[in-house]
């Protein structure tokens, strides 16, 4: 607008200064309402993160905890031993390529059988909906136990099944991982198929028939179609899955009797566990989760920041 037409219709600009206040409390309105599970996860998060950094910079043993000797402030010596350790790098090295595995079989599955629900009937729909949320309520102590029980070397009916005799599924290390990864993706499919399949039921149907009319396979409608109209749904479930299985701790600890034979089957959950408690090693323990948590939060922000790059809204 030009000086003469503001000048010409001075209610206009009168109008707009009085619109500005409203402007200002509708972008707040949003972190009003949300003020409150803010407060409560900074209560649960802030602290805890600044005590597991600062226990990391100290040297921090049994001795120290019992008050023998005083604790003293180590700076990054804790960071420089674990950098210098050959096993913590062959244990990144295995978690990042076991949680990647996961995380690609987890997200198959779940929207595989996302598919699947609505193309059954309401029965069989309903039927694998309640099993999947069984298999997703199991403790993960539970449902581990289970799985060990179903691939016992001398009572596993999947030994017996597949006539493999009294093979033990955890003895190599390979075969232990794989084991562990299908426990993994039985717990957690659930959450990615109710996720994605709510998804799919807002999409509109018309879009879909559209796309089966142009001779379109599923494949390709759900290449094409769903998953570009799903993308922020997909986002959320893939950032919650890398979560969650780079943090794997009680089917590892469990299935392999705490990390497998001469640890070859540690994660860095499990050999932080070992470091902190089983060596009373605090400080360095700590520092194992600190890695963790600046690599949890690089992968997120990279894909967010990769998702951004591309146009895309999230």
């Amino acid at each position: 607008m030009t000086t003469q037409e503001a000048v010409a219709q001075p209610g206009t600009v009168a109008k707009a200064v009085a619109t500005l206040p409203g402007r200002r409390r509708a972008r707040w309105t949003p972190w009003l309402y949300l003020a409150p599970a803010l407060v409560v996860l900074g209560a649960l998060l802030v602290y805890p993160i600044h005590q597991l950094g600062l226990i990391s910079l100290l040297k921090y043993t049994q001795a120290q905890v019992s008050g023998g000797e005083p604790t003293a402030f180590e700076g990054f010596g804790n960071y420089t031993t674990l950098f210098a350790d050959d096993q913590f790098w062959q244990v990144l090295t295995a978690t990042l390529v076991f949680a990647a595995a996961c995380v690609l079989s987890t997200l198959a599955v779940g929207c595989a059988l996302a598919v699947l629900l609505t193309r059954v009937r309401a029965l069989p729909r309903l039927a694998l909906m309640l099993a999947a949320l069984g298999a997703w309520a199991t403790p993960a102590v539970t449902g581990s136990t289970v799985w060990l029980f179903l691939f016992d070397p001398d009572f596993g009916p999947v030994n017996r099944v597949l006539g493999i005799g009294d093979h033990s599924w955890t003895y190599g290390r390979y075969s232990a991982f794989a084991l562990v990864l299908l426990e993994v993706v039985w717990c957690s499919f659930p959450f990615v198929m109710v996720t994605v399949y709510a998804g799919i039921r807002a999409v509109p149907s018309e879009v879909l028939e559209a796309a089966a009319l142009d001779g379109a396979s599923q494949w390709r409608i759900w290449r094409s179609v769903l998953a570009p109209l799903l993308r922020p749904i997909l986002v959320v479930v893939t950032i919650q899955s890398v979560i969650w299985d780079f943090k794997v701790f009680t089917q590892i600890y469990v299935m392999t009797n705490g990390g497998g034979i001469a640890g070859q089957n540690l994660v860095l959950n499990v050999y932080a566990y070992q470091k902190a408690f089983a060596s009373s090693q605090y400080g360095l323990g700590s520092a194992i989760g600190v890695v963790m948590l600046v690599i949890l939060l690089a992968v997120t922000l990279v894909y967010l920041r990769l998702l951004r790059g591309r146009g895309e809204e999230l």
